[in-house]
């Protein structure tokens, strides 16, 4: 069995993600996006990612991945890693939801990237690791405007250029 890994995300221009353990935007229509695109896969994430969002995400199976053996929540199952994480879901699609760290450790065992680019910077202390442009091929972009906040957007999708990924040399 192996897992099929996608990260997805959101970053600003220069690939912020988040500020104090927050969005620092708000955008209506990414987060109907990633609603659409997650519910009924297993989603991981790490602990104070959940934190943040600070309740399991319905329709999903949560994963957080916790160094604390003793961390417990109603409604969320807990992995020491992110190998051990992509072990539960088996054959699934699992769709990696952050933080900074899980998508750093995550970057080389992922198929697919599914990235909102927001074409505005914010104030960031936490970002996405530089993706190599020679490892991924950008497969579709859908382009918009958020009249709300003034920006353009776009959803992207990236697919890996070399599919052979081992989660057991994790």
């Amino acid at each position: 069995m192996t897992p099929r890994l996608t990260i997805i995300v959101a970053t600003d221009a220069r690939n912020g993600i988040g500020i104090r353990n927050t969005l620092p935007w708000h955008l209506p229509e990414d987060l109907a996006h990633f609603k659409r695109t997650t519910s009924g896969h297993p989603i991981i994430m790490g602990r104070k990612t959940f934190e943040s969002i600070g309740r399991p995400l319905p329709q999903r199976r949560n994963i957080v991945i916790t160094r604390n053996p003793g961390w417990r929540h109603d409604g969320v199952e807990s992995a020491p890693s992110l190998a051990a994480a992509a072990v539960m879901v088996g054959d699934a699609e699992a769709f990696i939801i952050g933080g900074a760290e899980i998508y750093a450790a995550a970057q080389d065992l992922t198929q697919r990237l599914i990235v909102t680019e927001i074409q505005h910077s914010f104030d960031c202390d936490a970002f996405f690791p530089a993706r190599d442009p020679s490892q991924w091929q950008e497969i579709s972009r859908e382009t918009h405007h958020s009249e709300a906040n003034g920006f353009d957007y776009a959803f992207v999708v990236y697919q890996r250029l070399s599919p052979e990924l081992s989660v057991a040399s994790s």
